[in-house]
């Protein structure tokens, strides 16, 4: 039999057959990853001295090996290899013996691999052959463009890089000739790999100990925010008393003196002080309740800027709820724009919180000395009277 002619034929028809069903997706399983297994399974060839037999079932199987992934994908790919290639080597009435041998070939690639014999096994070794050599990185990085392609969305790099590292401890070679020649360029790329996983998870770890808030942080701003939220209380309850006692005393006034001054005409001084002390007491302590309220807009600027406070209602109470949700989405991202919005609201707070309390001094201030210097009046009234 003429395995040269016949190993010509297998070569023409396989590589035929990939570059007229293959798919895009497929960039890795080509006819580039065909031409390198032939390459090793060559090479191991010769450095076995197989027979002229032999060396046709091993080289007829690299090129058939991987057909199948053109008809079906990954799954099962090697039966249906292992079909193409039996019915092929009928066509050309190849023994029945032989044919078995190229099936057994391509069947014992399938992971995990499980070769019986050393024709078995140069194949399954020149089908991992660049997980130890110098064409490591560029293989695997294709490999993993074709993963992404068949499962239709990306797969981190990280992660990944966790799959090939299992992958390269996992595999072992079943031959003598590769465990020497690639056993040791597997483990300097196990190691190169590890190394870059480290190193990524002590940047990840890094940049999520700078994004992350500290406790003493958050505690900060929650510490900040109630005691704001309770001396704004604390100011609405007394500007509160000071609202019901001065409208208790204004109704007395009104009610009992203002009808009488006509007759008492002596008490006119010390009542209208007396209202003018009360009036401006309220005056101030509802000046000091007024909440200032903005047009509630914001622009996408202020956003990009970082200079809007989402936090306030003021702000965005006009706003639609999708611009509001997409600037609160962005500042939830963006830890320095979180941070500055958290700080803007304890200093808004404090603004308001001084301006409440400076109203409330001075409204109790002249209620306190208004109310001496009216009943001083009114004494100094009836007594001149008298």
């Amino acid at each position: 039999m003429d395995y040269k002619l016949l190993l010509g034929k297998a070569k023409q028809y396989a590589l035929a057959f990939i570059q007229k069903n293959k798919t895009q997706d497929y960039c890795f399983h080509d006819t580039a990853h065909t031409d390198d297994v032939v390459k090793a399974v060559e090479e191991m060839a010769e450095h076995y001295n197989l027979s002229e037999e032999d060396h046709f079932v091993v080289m007829c199987a690299a090129y058939f090996h991987d057909l199948g992934y053109c008809t079906g994908g990954a799954a099962k790919h090697e039966e249906r290899g292992a079909d193409f290639a039996e019915s092929f080597l009928t066509q050309e009435n190849v023994e029945n013996s032989i044919a078995e041998k190229v099936k057994g070939c391509i069947l014992a690639t399938h992971t995990p691999q499980s070769p019986s014999n050393l024709l078995e096994e140069i194949v399954c070794d020149a089908d991992l052959f660049h997980l130890g050599g110098d064409a490591f990185e560029t293989r695997n990085k294709l490999m993993h463009k074709e993963a992404e392609q068949i499962a239709k969305f990306k797969i981190a790099k990280n992660v990944w890089r966790g799959l090939t590292i299992e992958l390269l401890k996992n595999h072992h070679y079943h031959t003598e000739y590769a465990k020497n020649k690639l056993d040791k360029g597997k483990q300097m790329h196990i190691e190169s790999l590890e190394k870059q996983q480290q190193k990524k998870l002590a940047q990840n770890t890094e940049e999520t100990k700078a994004k992350k808030p500290d406790r003493g942080i958050e505690t900060m701003f929650r510490v900040s925010t109630t005691n704001s939220q309770r001396l704004s209380d604390m100011a609405d309850n007394k500007a509160n008393i000071l609202l019901t006692v001065n409208s208790i005393i204004l109704s007395v006034v009104v009610a009992m003196l203002v009808q009488k001054l006509d007759s008492n005409q002596h008490l006119i001084v010390p009542t209208v002080l007396l209202l003018i002390i009360v009036v401006a007491t309220m005056v101030l302590a509802i000046l000091s309740t007024i909440p200032k309220v903005k047009d509630g807009h914001f622009k996408q600027e202020d956003v990009e800027n970082k200079s809007v406070n989402l936090l306030f209602f003021g702000n965005f109470h006009q706003m639609p709820y999708q611009s509001y949700y997409d600037a609160m989405k962005k500042a939830m991202d963006d830890y320095d724009f979180l941070y500055s919005m958290l700080t803007q609201d304890v200093y808004s707070q404090g603004v308001v919180l001084g301006r409440k309390y400076k109203l409330l001094r001075y409204a109790y201030g002249i209620f306190m000395f208004g109310l001496i210097i009216s009943v001083i009046a009114f004494i100094i009234a009836v007594i001149l009277v008298n």
